[in-house]
């Protein structure tokens, strides 16, 4: 199995205009800082239904339960238990009916000489009067305020659901936008997109206008992830850019933690959304002192604005001296074929052009789409897992700092494809374990989805590393959004394979364990781009290839000729 389009180390002119102004210096560390803010507020938004949609334990509303005055046959004097029992029918499980109760109270139940005594099978009826929910862990979730159980269960999926569509709608709209209007530009307006709608979610007065404002929320989030990303990537020097994806990794770790750390307080998920959503505002001023891809600039034939960011930067650096001698002809000359190349404008469809960039667009997207799958069927469904879904986020956030710091010395030694090979297949060995061992060894159980959970964002981050190193900058953007388009379609798909939980429990986590080591071997298909510059052209791209694909016919022919 041959990598498409194996990788030399190629001199990219950027670079050298990057060494001059400074590749990690004041400007780089406060950009970064403030990306990785942006990256914790803004990636937990993701799951936070994990909380604000949980569904408690929950029963049919009684009236000799729940009536305070009911005291009809001597009921105030039973215990709880028995008028649970003479109200509530059991189901298979031979645990309490979620969804029906009695018609008449079943005084035979308790073995009392009674009206239905003789009765074997007594008529039941849905919960016509509403029902009664477990509040111990949360006073208020969605599914609480408009009773998403039963009948209506399947509409916390369509919750769920509605989010997922505008992500992957949002995937196909940033890519091609991001690389035409800049990085920062799209960032700000996706955003003020996501603060607006969802500080909006919490004053939802309706099941509908919730799933419209969260639609909106998810469209903002691809953009907001990819130009996040990019203005760091693009404004680092490659042998710092495994360090920013570990710092990437932590900040969404600690994003989580936060979560679960508000979750904990705010037990109302109306408060919990406003707790989440409105900082996002006050990053949102911030964002006016960011600075906009100098790479993107110049790649895109606006070379007297690349040339006025690479000043600043060489100012808020301390470069005074490069930043006086880097004129437009420093960058005209750096940059010639870049230059040259960006006079005619790309387009989405130059990326199935060149044939190592078309083999990639697919190679990605299919690993994208196992590895939406696998991410997200776990993400979504701790609940699943675990009762205390709370202590599960933030103790898998919290191992998740850890193992990030560790995972920087193997991304830095190993490569991205070994690190990936490995974090996948832990996870997905990880998830099959916690799945597989029975229920009674819980403790186990926990600890094994607790180390699947704590894998997730590292995993996320280095695969987004990877393909980024892999895309040129020209193109990168789009690139990011036929990925995602074509990956997030598993974002549907995700939610769905827990439906064969009908037929076997742990059916669906086989799939999602199984999916994540599938994709740790597909990284095998394509090149290693550790210390690689980034491509900054489709030309670049082609040149890795060749000059591969020289190198080696050259490696063969001295071999030969050594012989």
């Amino acid at each position: 199995m041959s990598p498409i389009g194996d990788s030399h180390s190629v001199p990219m002119a950027f670079q050298e205009l990057l060494n001059q102004v400074g590749s990690l210096g004041r400007f780089q560390i406060l950009q970064i800082s403030f990306v990785l803010f942006l990256v914790g507020l803004v990636v937990p938004h993701i799951t936070m239904e994990n909380f604000t949609a949980a569904i408690p334990n929950h029963r049919c509303w009684a009236p000799i339960l729940d009536n305070d005055t009911a005291s009809d046959n001597g009921s105030r004097i039973l215990s709880q238990d028995d008028l649970l029992r003479i109200s509530i029918p059991l189901d298979s499980n031979l645990r309490l009916d979620k969804c029906r109760r009695f018609a008449q109270p079943q005084w035979h139940l308790l073995h009392l000489n009674g009206t239905f005594s003789n009765e074997t099978e007594p008529d039941t009826e849905p919960c016509v009067d509403g029902w009664v929910y477990d509040r111990s862990n949360f006073l208020s979730t969605i599914v609480t305020e408009w009773d998403l159980v039963c009948e209506s269960q399947a509409l916390n999926s369509v919750a769920k659901f509605s989010f997922m569509i505008g992500l992957f709608i949002g995937a196909i709209i940033c890519g091609h936008l991001s690389d035409r209007f800049g990085r920062k530009f799209i960032l700000t307006c996706a955003l003020l997109q996501f603060a607006i709608t969802e500080t909006c979610v919490a004053f939802a007065p309706s099941f509908f206008i919730y799933c419209l404002l969260r639609f909106l929320a998810g469209m903002s989030v691809e953009p907001i992830s990819v130009n996040s990303h990019l203005l760091m990537l693009e404004w680092t020097s490659p042998k710092f850019l495994g360090m920013v994806a570990v710092l990437t990794s932590c900040a969404a770790s600690i994003g989580y933690m936060i979560l679960a750390g508000l979750a904990f307080l705010f037990r109302i998920w109306r408060h919990l959304q406003l707790a989440m959503s409105v900082p996002i505002f006050f990053f949102l001023i911030l964002t006016r002192w960011m600075s906009e891809s100098a790479r993107w600039l110049i790649v895109t034939n606006k070379p007297q604005k690349g040339l006025k960011e690479l000043r600043k930067v060489a100012h808020m650096n301390g470069m005074k001296n490069s930043g006086n001698t880097l004129t437009m002809e420093v960058v005209e000359a750096s940059m010639k074929n870049e230059l040259e190349a960006a006079k005619r404008k790309s387009s989405p469809r130059d990326l199935f052009h060149t044939p190592i960039l078309r083999k990639r667009i697919c190679v990605l997207s299919f690993m994208r789409y196992l590895f939406t799958i696998s991410i997200f069927g776990l993400s979504l469904h701790l609940q699943h897992l675990s009762t205390n879904i709370i202590l599960l986020q933030f103790l898998s956030s919290a191992l998740g700092i850890l193992i990030s710091v560790i995972g920087h010395f193997v991304l830095n030694h190993m490569g991205r494809r070994i690190t990936q090979l490995v974090l996948m297949s832990l996870r997905g060995i990880f998830m099959l374990t916690a799945v597989f061992v029975p229920q009674e060894m819980q403790t186990l159980r926990i600890i094994m989805a607790t180390l699947a959970a704590a894998l997730s964002s590292l995993c996320m981050c280095v695969s987004n590393l990877h393909i980024n190193e892999l895309l040129p900058t020209t193109l990168r953007a789009t690139g990011m959004g036929v990925i995602a388009m074509f990956g997030n379609s598993g974002l549907f798909l995700a939610p769905l394979f827990m439906l064969l939980a009908t037929y076997s429990a742990n059916l669906p986590w086989i799939f999602y364990g199984g999916f994540s080591i599938l994709y740790g071997f597909s990284v095998f298909l394509l090149p290693e781009t550790k210390n690689q510059p980034l491509p900054d052209s489709i030309h670049d791209v082609g040149n890795d290839w060749k000059e591969s694909r020289q190198a080696k016919e050259e490696d063969s022919i001295i071999k030969v000729t050594r012989f």
